[in-house]
């Protein structure tokens, strides 16, 4: 299976790369499961790591590698997966792996609070006691704890105390069973001598939650159901009606793996009850503690016409007066990202705006009490329920408190900044049909900055500290105070009501739309058709955490509700996608961009602009490191990156929240030349056209300042860039009918019509004018100047390296196994040009000869599994710069081959392999061979050597320094793969299936 292009190509091209990934992700998975299955731990871990790779956001595939690394003694490489993992998800497996590895890595305090999380939240595992009892020495504790859904108390101590909210439990022993009444406590406290044992205070709340949905549908209700903190335990369901009478009891037994749950190791189990068992009306189907499933509650037979809730009044003529303002948080978790919101509002808006909050039963005592303390101060009026309810039902009952006012829906996830409520009040009375207002956000969909204007390879936007919302709301009040966009819904994240319009429709549909999910969108449709109208406010901005409140079920959840809010709303889906094609909010999220794109330049009286494409590589590193010099150097570098239908501008300066304002060209031409101009650009270094309607001279001319040209290619005279033919092979830099030979084959840079000579001709002739009006021509290479130089007689080009070669260390003598194949190491993303099919055949002779010999390929290819198919070659997958060195190293390889087929203009895989600690074989083509000719770290072989021959070389020189070692019953380094164990790709065995396909 060939992949598609992985750069930022467009939207369409990362998404079908992204697909080839994950298909490659879960092919991985499956090889590391069977390996597993037949002992294989080694070969395990590897496919492991290559399926961590390709698909870095998996947790799915997250766990098992890190439980994978630890079997290996890689105790800090699984605690780095592990911590990551238990910020996202509460589930007993990865508490109790984090706590081991973070004990064999030395790090006891981090292991004792990791062991107290386990054994409070969830139940003990039965082979785990040694772990907790040295975890409870190591504390100072007289003992562990812990406490099973059933309600079983398991002990690591004697002679101990049980206090369930203070009240003593009699009898007590290891096994013993507690008193009903622990399910509705707060916590249950074990002491032993009076001192709390490891695991003490036990939660309840937390140790019987359940990770679950259901659903309606014709023939009843139906769902999933299981418990993280005591996966072995078959959860039993409760289904009461609306006044809290029992209706049924059942267990979920069966297991579902078909169930979507975002937690690894889930263990899902399905139920099912018949319409005709169900009496009508809305049903609760809740966990042992009362608390509702995700999708719970809702009715066998629902009511899916939004004209059965009764006529919504249109909006007034004119604006209404003021009403007063009351703002309403619902609150679940999240104790910090809780009181920091709640911090936020009051520094914000002072005490004459009431704040409804309303605890949705949260699970953490801690944050209870926090809570109660503030309503005795009068700082928040709380409103508790006794169970979780759901968002819906509690965004209701707060703003059922606060009848009569506008009323601000606001996430506990949320940070707000001066000047946003009034802000939200002034568009809201902007005009009378306006009946909700929504700001920008970092995570708001439609309202996000800068949502659709990133990249498809841009990391996400992450949530911004206090102070960077400060700063984001100064701008956008800057640049977009007093102005209101009109959108086809609201988002409830942070959603402005006006009280006429809540009053003309009524309360969210909670019978619909359960914990919660759209239920705001069906609120805004509802009265869109009698006439309200919704907008934005780009002069507000407000961070947004996002999908904090759902837990693992919400993408079930998302599913289920997002398909109810299609029938109620047909169309809705297709109103929405309308809306982001025509992107009425692109010039608001401009100007914000602009504001900040000044303010950020604050400082800086020098700028150079550093021109580039978006498709990674060799020219991205340049790029940055040149812009990390300039930085050095008191100038600052703007990069310009090309977008579909235009370009945008990055500060090389800058931090993860620094503006990216985005241009249409032709029509901003003029604008983008001004902010240029305004940035104090100095400069312009030309690295790269490729995606960009604009050239060198003419930008360099619209600013009124010189450019340099940095070579990185040949795209300069070759319009196939690499001097590589339409069949893959090295042209040979031919004259130009040899040329136009090669490009009417197409798929090149060559565009337009007429005869192909005519147009290379043509080509050149614009290429040769952009290098000739240079101020500075510089290549990296010897080689490059001399191939550019004959194709441009008489061009003036400087040499300067990309790196110096000199101040790394020579290769050092490597030890060897005895009768261990000798493993060659190809860095890098291997593709036609790099050798690719050099490559193949050498691991195909390799495997018909029966050769001593095999391949680790760290990178990636454009067809992994054929070379994996050959049984002499394994792929790693991609990796990140910053850590290429040492993954390469970890391989234990005797030699690096890097096989491209072109001139490379330099090559940054070439000095990883060095700084890896390997000698280079190379062909003898461009700056590679330039490089290992000064360096003598290496071989220069002829490029179009016989494959029998090349590995024959390889199988003498990688002998050549190495030193014998003797066979140790462990790799040092666990992350080697044994190729020769390596089964056919095609053919791998895979008895056992993930639970989930790799995402």
């Amino acid at each position: 299976m060939v992949p598609p292009a992985r750069g930022r190509t467009s939207p369409e091209g990362r998404a079908a790369w992204q697909v080839w990934a994950d298909a490659q992700a879960q092919s991985a998975f499956r090889q590391a499961r069977a390996c597993e299955e037949t002992g294989d731990a080694g070969s395990a871990r590897a496919w492991y790591e290559r399926a961590h790779r390709l698909a870095p956001e998996s947790v799915v595939v997250a766990f098992p590698l890190a439980m994978a690394r630890l079997r290996d003694g890689d105790a800090g490489g699984a605690a780095h997966i592990l911590r990551a993992l238990t910020a996202r998800f509460d589930f007993r497996e990865a508490w109790v792996a984090l706590a081991a590895a973070l004990l064999m890595a030395g790090e006891d305090t981090a292991a004792i609070a990791a062991g107290q999380h386990a054994l409070s939240r969830h139940a003990p595992p039965g082979d785990m006691g040694a772990l907790f009892a040295r975890l409870a020495a190591l504390a100072g504790r007289p003992g562990w704890c812990g406490l099973s859904v059933s309600g079983r108390l398991f002990l690591g101590a004697s002679a101990v105390t049980v206090l369930i909210d203070g009240r003593p439990v009699s009898g007590v022993a290891d096994g013993m069973k507690l008193p009903v009444r622990w399910r509705r406590a707060r916590q249950v406290v074990v002491l032993g001598g009076g001192v709390p044992l490891l695991g003490s205070p036990l939660e309840p709340a937390a140790l019987q939650r359940i990770d679950g949905l259901v659903e309606a549908g014709p023939d009843g209700l139906s769902g999933w159901a299981w418990h993280p903190s005591d996966p072995d335990q078959a959860p039993a369901l409760h289904i009461r009606d609306a006044r809290g009478r029992m209706i049924r009891r059942l267990v979920a037994a069966e297991p579902a793996p078909e169930a979507d749950s975002l937690l690894p190791l889930a263990r899902p189990r399905r139920f099912a009850v018949a319409a005709a068992d169900l009496p009508p009306g809305p049903l609760h189907v809740e966990g042992p503690d009362g608390s509702d499933l995700a999708g719970s509650p809702l009715a066998a037979h629902p009511v899916m016409s939004p004209g059965d809730e009764g006529a919504v009044c249109p909006p007034p003529a004119v604006p209404p007066c003021r009403a007063g303002l009351a703002i309403v948080i619902p609150v679940h978790g999240d104790r910090a990202g809780t009181l920091a919101c709640l911090d936020s509002v009051r520094a914000s808006v002072g005490d004459a705006v009431p704040v409804f909050v309303v605890d949705d039963a949260t699970p953490d005592p801690a944050l209870a009490a926090e809570l109660d303390r503030r309503a005795q101060a009068g700082a928040i009026r709380l409103i508790r329920h006794a169970r979780r309810l759901g968002f819906p039902r509690s965004a209701n009952d707060g703003m059922r408190a606060a009848a009569g006012q506008d009323v601000v829906l606001l996430n506990s996830d949320t940070l707000v900044a001066g000047g946003w409520l009034a802000e939200l009040a002034d568009i809201a009375y902007g005009a009378a049909h306006i009946g909700t207002v929504t700001p920008l956000s970092n995570h708001a969909s439609l309202f996000s900055w800068p949502g659709p204007d990133a990249l498809p390879d841009d990391a996400p936007a992450p949530m911004p500290d206090l102070e960077t919302v400060r700063r984001l709301m100064a701008a956008a009040r800057a640049a977009n105070g007093g102005q209101a966009v009109e959108v086809p819904t609201g988002h409830g994240f942070c959603l402005f009501i006006r009280h006429d319009c809540l009053a003309a429709a009524g309360p969210f549909r909670a019978d619909l739309f359960a914990q919660g999910y759209g239920e705001e969108n069906a609120f805004c449709r509802r009265v869109a058709e009698a006439g309200w109208r919704h907008v934005a406010a780009t002069g507000v901005f407000v961070g947004h955490a996002g999908s904090a409140s759902f837990g693992a079920a919400g993408p079930a959840l998302l599913r289920r509700n997002l398909a109810i809010l299609d029938r109620l709303y047909p169309g809705y889906g297709a109103l929405v996608e309308a809306h982001a094609v025509v992107d009425p909010l692109f010039a608001s999220r401009r100007r914000l961009a602009l504001v900040c794109w000044q303010r950020g330049g604050a400082g800086w009286r020098h700028a150079v602009l550093l021109v580039t494409h978006d498709q990674g590589g060799g020219v991205e590193q340049v790029v940055r490191d040149r812009a990390r010099m300039w930085r050095a150097q008191g100038t600052r570098p703007v990069l310009l990156r090309p977008t579909p239908d235009g370009c945008r501008l990055e500060d090389g300066a800058g931090d993860a929240w620094s503006a990216m304002p985005r241009f249409r060209l032709p029509e901003d031409w003029d604008l983008l030349l001004a902010v240029l101009r305004a940035s104090g650009v100095e400069r312009v270094e030309w690295h790269h056209g490729l995606g960009h309607e604009i050239d060198a001279p003419t930008l360099a001319a619209g600013l009124g300042v010189p450019y340099a040209v940095h070579v990185h290619d040949y795209v300069w005279l070759c319009p196939r860039v690499a001097l590589v033919d339409a069949s893959g092979r090295y042209c040979g830099g031919p004259e130009p009918e040899g040329c136009a030979a090669c490009l009417r084959t197409g798929g090149s840079l060559l565009k337009g019509a007429g005869p192909v000579p005519v147009r290379l001709s043509a080509y050149r002739a614009r290429s040769e004018a952009v290098l000739r009006g240079a101020g500075e021509v510089l290549v990296p290479s010897d080689d490059t100047a001399g191939r550019m130089q004959r194709a441009f007689p008489g061009l003036a080009i400087g040499v300067a390296a990309l790196a110096d070669d000199r101040v790394l260390a020579p290769p050092a003598a490597r030890a060897r196994v005895p009768g261990q194949r000798i493993r060659v190491a190809v860095p890098g993303a291997i593709g036609v040009e790099k050798g690719y099919r050099v490559l193949l055949a050498a691991a195909q002779d390799a495997a018909m000869r029966a050769l001593d010999l095999e391949f680790i390929v760290v990178g990636h290819t454009p067809d992994d599994d054929a070379l994996m198919a050959t049984g002499r070659v394994f792929v790693t997958g991609p990796y990140e710069e910053s850590d290429g060195a040492a993954l390469l190293a970890a391989q234990q390889a005797d030699l690096a081959f890097l096989p491209s087929i072109w001139p490379e203009t330099w090559c940054f895989a070439l000095g990883l392999a060095w700084r890896a600690g390997l000698r280079a074989v190379v062909f003898d083509l461009g700056a590679m061979a330039e490089r290992v000719r000064r360096a003598g770290w290496g071989a220069v072989l002829p490029p179009d050597l016989p494959i029998h021959e090349l590995n024959t070389f390889f199988l003498s020189y990688g002998q050549i320094g190495a030193v014998t070692a003797r066979r140790q019953e462990k790799r040092e380094i666990a992350t080697v793969h044994p190729v020769d164990r390596l089964p056919a790709h095609h053919a791998a065995p895979c008895s056992t299936a993930p639970r989930r396909k790799a995402r």
